[in-house]
């Protein structure tokens, strides 16, 4: 029986390493997380006095006012539906995309690494079914980040009243910019490998990034996509926000990414489409690059428990 590498690894196995890392990343930056979304659904509205809206000025005062309103514990509202989404929206990535490029090498013969255009088609395939699959749990996360402290609920019931709210259609509110966001992933994973090909070629290294290269790539390609996509990143948040109920008659509802985009550049201007870009790059850059510098770590803890269950097979058929 052939051992198990970090090649053969079926997967499962690396769609495992890579749940593991990206929940290990977002614990750790969840606070971060938690301001970028409120300040992306924070607008001008003009039927609501300053007193009625939200607004930070910075991260950094974002969190000075949740914890002086909510305590620490408001920086980790909906941790719990995060956590499940994050875990949720990685295997399922990890586990299409290992499992699209399997196929594509065995199909087309292939042995040699991939052009950077079908990294990006293959990263793009594999983003589209998971947003299929997980869109639920980031309008649930969303509407849990961003309600006050007396009307969230936690992930069952916060699921429940969507659905009896909306319909079960609630549940994929912003799915079209969900999947105009499929391009996010692609070019983050597909600039990755390649930064990452061209570094090892300069190092002359067979054995791989180091935990603090692979930290610098993945921010490196994580801050290229953000900037790209963010509009859209703030339009599908938007989309998925719910206002208070205290403020609901007063606040138009967005119908569409274009409505969200198109009233945000007549009330802010064009630099409103980047409103909160900073949080969201600095969260976004530090979650990715903890990822992929983990994800090495959790690949080969996953390949030794995978090497162990294998032996123990073989040791009971025997």
């Amino acid at each position: 029986m052939a051992a198990i590498t970090k090649q053969t690894l079926p997967p499962v196995g690396h769609a495992i390493a890579g749940s593991a890392g990206a929940m290990f990343a977002l614990t750790l930056v969840y606070p971060l997380d938690i301001i970028k979304t409120r300040i992306q659904v924070q607008a001008k509205h003009e039927k609501l006095s300053d007193d009625e809206q939200e607004h930070y000025r910075s991260a950094w005062d974002g969190i000075c006012q949740i914890v002086a309103k909510e305590g620490l514990g408001g920086l980790y509202a909906g941790l719990g539906g995060s956590l499940l989404g994050t875990a949720s929206t990685n295997f399922t990535y990890f586990y299409c995309y290992s499992f699209i490029r399997e196929q594509y090498n065995k199909h087309y013969k292939n042995s040699g690494t991939l052009s950077t255009g079908m990294e990006l088609l293959l990263g793009a395939a594999a983003g589209a079914l998971t947003t299929l699959v997980t869109t639920p749990v980031s309008v649930v996360t969303t509407r849990q980040q961003t309600l006050p402290v007396n009307e969230r609920e936690g992930l069952a019931k916060t699921c429940q009243s969507i659905v009896a709210e909306e319909g079960v259609a609630g549940l994929w509110r912003g799915i079209r910019p969900s999947l105009v966001l499929c391009v996010n992933p692609a070019i983050t994973y597909g600039s990755f490998e390649k930064i990452k090909q061209l570094v090892l070629s300069m190092l002359q290294s067979t054995t791989g990034l180091t935990p603090g290269l692979a930290f610098l790539v993945g921010a490196l390609s994580k801050t290229l996509a953000t900037v790209i996509t963010y509009p859209y990143i703030m339009a599908k948040v938007r989309l998925q926000w719910k206002p208070s109920k205290d403020i609901q008659g007063k606040v138009q509802a967005y119908k569409s990414a274009y409505d969200v985009l198109n009233r945000v550049l007549k009330q802010e201007g064009f630099f409103g489409w980047y409103k909160g870009m900073s949080t969201q790059i600095t969260k976004a850059v530090l979650s990715q690059a903890l990822l992929f510098m983990m994800k090495d770590i959790f690949t080969d803890y996953t390949v030794m428990a995978f090497a162990l269950l294998m032996n123990k097979k073989a040791a009971v058929k025997h």
